[in-house]
């Protein structure tokens, strides 16, 4: 249930446990075949039998200002981490997709929620189409690897709507627009072509870039993706080729935070002022917390690799039937406009909407009124689907 002012609500944590057989583990503390889901529940006092369901592929979002906001508007929402949590170096989207399936799942037969509206956040936007997809008209059959996923024998509980907000479509098409492409050599990394290096002040090319330039930059962009995704797939069946099938392949990929967006705000634009998401991009380029830095073959297959992951919101849309809302932040520094205008336009459906917040930037940060906007967005188009109550 909604309400035109704040309330007070409650925040309870609680776990969802689901079941892996899998010979290896993808990540630290597991035990036995237990996996073990973070949730939290965000709640008023009055009942509700719709919930908003969010999660992300690395990142915890109960904490974030959107769904504390949509608490406080009197929602009921389910916020969960996935067995990634503690980050992305193993992470394959298939498993995610189960993940979720395990919340929501949880939400109907445990929480007796009657309806469930999917809620994805930046990188959980491509996550909650995938799933919705894959529930109404499943496709996956194999790992973006070629290995068993139970997501071949087992029945996704599908949503009952969708909403995609400050989005983009999918990890791999934003990490290829992300890397260095002036490394050219992933043995050499620090040995970087001056003519596409964006940080390199001899570089010839300088903002605003020309049209020419952008050109030859995207296309050694996705050449370089391919070359690591060459290079994985090489290691994996020189796993196989030993009888190593289980055994894994870790590794570093430098220069992943070098988008041109963020130099030159002619570049897609949008309202948004130069630099990244993630402070300075020329030094987040080769430091720790930039995307895809430590990885493994069976996670940049599944998660990085622009022709083999299988999960991307714009792919994804023509197999959901359900309502579904996009919001965009008109100053979002983090996902690029195109990429929400790409999933509207890929869905098939009339019963979808596409909001612009204009001013807010990715995170509303310092922005009470424009998070306040998106949630009257969000009220009037659940209201409207009978999604409130």
């Amino acid at each position: 249930m909604t309400s035109q002012r704040p309330v007070k609500y409650q925040r309870t944590p609680y776990l969802v446990v689901e079941r892996d057989t899998a010979t290896r583990k993808d990540v630290y503390g597991s035990i036995g075949d237990a996996v073990v889901l973070h949730a939290q529940l965000l709640r008023g006092e009055e009942p509700s039998s719709t919930a908003i369901v969010a999660m992300h592929p690395i990142g915890s979002p109960g904490y974030l200002p959107m769904f504390s906001g949509l608490a406080r508007q009197g929602f009921h929402v389910i916020a969960s981490d996935t067995r990634y949590s503690n980050g992305d170096a193993a992470l394959q989207m298939e498993n995610v997709l189960l993940d979720l399936g395990a919340v929501v799942q949880d939400a109907k037969d445990r929480l007796g929620y009657e309806r469930i509206i999917l809620a994805g956040w930046s990188g959980g936007g491509s996550l909650m189409m995938g799933y919705q997809a894959e529930a109404e008209l499943p496709q996956i059959t194999r790992t973006a690897a070629g290995e068993a996923t139970p997501l071949a024998d087992q029945k996704l509980t599908p949503a009952d709507g969708v909403m995609i907000l400050a989005s983009h479509r999918s990890r791999h098409h934003l990490l290829t627009d992300f890397l260095d492409a002036s490394i050219t050599d992933e043995s050499r990394p620090f040995d970087r072509a001056r003519d596409l290096n964006l940080y390199d002040p001899l570089n010839p090319s300088q903002p605003p870039y020309p049209a020419d330039f952008l050109a030859t930059y995207r296309a050694a962009q996705l050449a370089r993706n391919r070359r690591i995704t060459a290079y994985a797939k090489q290691r994996l069946e020189d796993l196989r080729a030993g009888g190593r099938d289980d055994e894994e392949h870790c590794f570093i990929v430098y220069g992943t935070m070098a988008d041109p967006r963020w130099l030159d705000v002619t570049v897609d634009p949008n309202g948004r002022a130069p630099g990244s998401y993630l402070g300075d991009p020329r030094l987040v380029n080769d430091g720790p917390s930039a995307l895809g830095r430590y990885t493994t073959t069976r996670s940049w297959l599944s998660q990085w690799s622009f022709d083999d992951a299988q999960v991307d919101a714009v792919d994804a849309a023509a197999r959901i039937s359900v309502p579904v809302l996009i919001v965009e932040n008109s100053r979002d520094n983090a996902c690029p406009p195109a990429h929400p205008q790409a999933i509207f336009a890929a869905l098939p459906h009339e019963d979808k909407q596409y909001q612009v917040i204009e001013g807010a930037n990715h995170y509303y940060s310092g922005q009470r009124e424009h998070l306040q906007a998106a949630a009257d967005v969000i009220q009037a188009w659940t209201a409207a689907h009978g999604f409130a109550g």
